[in-house]
């Protein structure tokens, strides 16, 4: 008898935008199997709009996980991801040879794929401190913290990165420690196939579509889906792209006209991040959003 066929996990990944989404379900109907998330933003059950959740059709048509599985009022990092996502593979697979995994959040995907350093535990005090102080005084306040308390985050990690450049604060400011030393660079091994499927679009392509989706967000009610949350604004969850501009209308300083080109500026710049850190990553396998035959071609060849 030979040895029983190894599980495998198909993971679609690339900027926001790109059509990962559609991309994912047209694979995972392929495989008759399920999806996991790898979304930061997606897992909030009150966020909707703002983060491009798939639609309630797209829901139905397969099933997701950590897609509005956790409340912006709970701590939600890589190692949550990592936690949730490798129990959801542990189930999926004993109905399921493959697994769908789509997002364009690269770091819980490198945790999900190599497992993560142990970075301490951060008091909820001093979280909250640098988050409002984030709030009063910017990004500038912010990078210039880094620089002074972290300077190999500085000029290693993302400086225009919010969340990132918080969470390195709170580290050093807890630790008094580089939130790079932590990283060991040891990957652990997981004990079925990964397959890593890259989108990618020409600039210009990709703009058209952030810009069409924000305006659509606007069309179908972001607005109101901020103003509902304003009560929530102080949290890390909602320090982010498409929530943190309209906050800034509400308080009257910007116009919505002004907010919305910076959802659509944001939002550009963020895929660009995406893209400089998935390209790193020379075990992806590059196409455009239109050739699924191609990626189901390449799945059965290394799948198989």
């Amino acid at each position: 008898m030979g040895s029983p066929k190894k599980k495998s996990v198909i993971i679609i990944c690339g900027p926001t935008a790109a059509g990962k989404t559609s991309v994912a379900i047209q694979l995972a109907r392929h495989c008759r199997t399920e999806i996991i998330s790898a979304d930061s933003r997606q897992c909030y059950k009150e966020l909707n709009i703002g983060v491009a959740r798939p639609s309630a059709t797209q829901l139905e048509t397969i099933k997701h996980h950590f897609i509005a599985s956790h409340s912006v009022q709970e701590e939600v990092t890589a190692v949550t991801f990592e936690q949730y996502a490798l129990q959801k593979t542990k189930e999926l697979f004993q109905q399921h040879d493959t697994v769908i995994m789509t997002g364009g959040t690269g770091l819980y995907i490198k945790a999900f794929c190599e497992g993560l350093d142990a970075v301490p535990d951060v008091p909820a005090e001093i979280r909250e401190s640098i988050t409002r102080q984030y709030q009063e005084n910017g990004m500038e306040w912010l990078q210039n913290e880094i620089k002074e308390k972290d300077p190999s985050f500085y000029a290693k990690g993302e400086i225009q990165n919010p969340q990132r450049m918080m969470r390195a604060l709170e580290v050093v400011l807890s630790t008094g420690k580089s939130i790079l030393s932590f990283h060991k660079g040891e990957k652990t091994v997981r004990d079925y196939d990964i397959l890593k499927i890259g989108l990618e679009l020409p600039k210009e392509e990709l703009v058209r579509n952030i810009n069409t989706r924000v305006d659509k967000m606007m069309q179908t009610g972001l607005l109101n889906e901020v103003k509902g949350l304003t009560g929530f604004k102080n949290l890390n969850a909602l320090q982010t792209v498409g929530y943190a501009e309209l906050f800034e209308h509400f308080e009257g300083k910007i116009s919505l006209q002004e907010a919305a080109e910076r959802i659509k500026t944001s939002t550009w710049q963020y895929a660009k991040r995406q893209m400089t850190w998935f390209k790193k990553d020379k075990e992806i396998k590059w196409f455009a959003p239109e050739q699924v035959k191609e990626m189901v071609e390449l799945a059965k060849a290394n799948l198989s």
